[in-house]
């Protein structure tokens, strides 16, 4: 493997450069109109068009990154996360033109993208999962047949996309009367964002924890399973902040779920990096949720408390080198890490999307802390792609040492020009149940909801705006001579902590 194509962008297309730079390979970045300046472009060893800014024009187009590997002179392709990541097609399009995917084999992918059939396969495996239908409900199948489908399983139910992920096509059902139109609202949902309209029911577990567990696959028949991850702090089914390893989780339990996981992956001969994902309800007992087969967002906090480069033995695995990792030590954390996804949102505008130019950054340093980051000062978050800047880890001996340390750091964290999520990060790190870890995945939408939405402290303001308030007091004032008007105005400075001091 000499030259690794990355068909994707942002933060994850730098991840995966930079773990090639320090295995002496070659890489090639693909860039959308709107991404010609983009960091992924500009750390790459080269760096081609695929199209315009809209993502079906461009990373999204299969027969133009095949095209471009094979025109750069690519012998493998990694496709990160997003995007083509976990789509069959595009995998197989690498095997037929002779390039070495960067992750499981298509057929993998198509039986564990598909939720029914990997709840099928947890079955298959002896591991337990949520009772649901095991068959997908389509729009021929009569809205009175699934309501007594659903009478079967009992209420509450969840509706979810067949397909899909990221809390698409996912409604919840309480009782009878509301079935129809979320049946309608969730395959409409669904067809938009995957392409297949199909859905299944599950009976909603009431104040469960959303525990997974990485795993790494060779070409040999070795899966190893690592310390889990706690990732029950969503935004309406969007995972917000991950932690490893989880508070609800202790030896006995670890062994039990990443034994689990470890058997799904083998009965369906998974290779490369992949993740089971379980909910665990509030008595101890685990059901298989889902398997994710690509790298996580969340991956940084494994290799934090593993010390294993998961990016770089998706390569090693890739070319058919034998995991030779200590099966005990991926199950014994070297420390507690957590992570915080930066995004590009306005935490009190209902987290609407922030996109701009990034008018000044300062990245956090220091013992501990980790950023993951596709951004640059100057650069541009685009409207078209998902807005996150950046993934903030912070590892620590204990649970209380890696929030001192996430304290610290977003304090630290500077972003001017757009509005970002680190009010919000600094609101949720104060609450005694998030510290205590008395939560749920319920959690962080009861906490938002209570407090109307509203993250930031009365009297607070965005960096730019303070900068817009101390260049229009100096403007109308003039030099701040001593003793004079502009002798207050002259001592305003923007400390990076959305606050003004004298």
């Amino acid at each position: 493997m000499k030259k690794v194509l990355i068909a994707n962008r942002g933060e994850v297309a730098v991840r995966v450069i930079r773990a090639c730079r320090d295995m002496g390979i070659a890489t090639v970045a693909i860039y959308s109109e709107c991404d010609r300046a983009a960091l992924h472009v500009r750390l790459a060893d080269e760096a081609w068009p695929v199209g315009p800014s809209a993502p079906r024009e461009s990373y999204l187009r299969i027969d133009t990154i095949i095209e471009v590997a094979a025109r750069s002179g690519a012998d493998a392709v990694h496709p990160g996360y997003g995007f083509l990541a976990e789509n069959p097609d595009f995998a197989a399009a690498c095997r037929d033109a002779g390039l070495t995917f960067i992750g499981p084999s298509p057929e993998a992918i198509t039986m564990m993208g598909s939720k029914t059939a990997a709840r099928r396969a947890a079955l298959a495996a002896g591991v337990p999962v949520v009772p649901g239908t095991e068959e997908p409900l389509d729009d021929r199948t009569a809205d009175a047949d699934v309501l007594k489908v659903a009478e079967g399983i009992g209420y509450p139910l969840m509706l979810k996309a067949v397909a899909g992920g990221g809390g698409k096509g996912m409604r919840m059902v309480s009782a009878p009367a509301e079935l129809p139109p979320a049946l309608r609202a969730a395959r409409s949902e669904a067809q938009s964002a995957f392409g297949d309209g199909a859905v299944y029911l599950e009976r909603r577990l009431l104040a469960p924890r959303h525990i997974e567990v990485q795993l790494l696959g060779d070409h040999h028949g070795t899966v190893l399973p690592f310390v889990e991850r706690e990732c029950s702090i969503q935004r309406r089914h969007q995972k917000v902040v991950e932690e490893s390893p989880s508070l609800a989780v202790g030896p006995d339990l670890r062994r039990r779920m990443t034994s689990a996981a470890a058997a799904v992956a083998k009965a369906v001969g998974y290779t490369n990096a992949g993740t089971i994902e379980f909910l665990l309800d509030t008595g101890g007992s685990f059901y298989f949720l889902e398997m994710n087969t690509r790298l996580q967002v969340e991956h940084p906090i494994t290799e934090m408390v593993t010390g294993v480069d998961l990016v770089q033995w998706q390569i090693r695995i890739a070319r058919g080198e034998r995991l030779d990792l200590d099966p005990e030590r991926l199950l014994a954390p070297q420390a507690h890490a957590i992570e915080c996804r930066i995004y590009a949102e306005d935490p009190d505008n209902g987290f609407m999307p922030s996109p701009g130019r990034i008018l000044g950054l300062r990245v956090p340093q220091g013992p501990g802390i980790r950023d993951d980051s596709g951004a640059y000062e100057g650069g541009e978050v685009p409207i078209f792609y998902d807005p996150l800047i950046s993934k903030l880890v912070t590892w620590g001996e204990t649970r209380e040492h890696a929030i001192a340390r996430m304290k610290r750091a977003l304090t630290e964290y500077e972003v001017r020009g757009i509005r970002t999520t680190i009010p919000f990060f600094q609101w949720m790190l104060t609450d005694e149940d998030f510290l205590a870890g008395r939560f749920d995945t319920g959690f962080l939408d009861r906490k938002l909801a209570a407090s109307r939405n509203r993250v930031l402290h009365a009297g607070d303001a965005a960096h730019e705006d303070l900068a817009a308030i101390a260049a229009a007091v100096h403007l109308f004032t003039g030099p701040a001579a001593k003793g004079g008007p502009g002798a207050a105005a002259s001592r305003w400075r923007d400390t990076g902590r959305a606050e003004a001091r004298r």
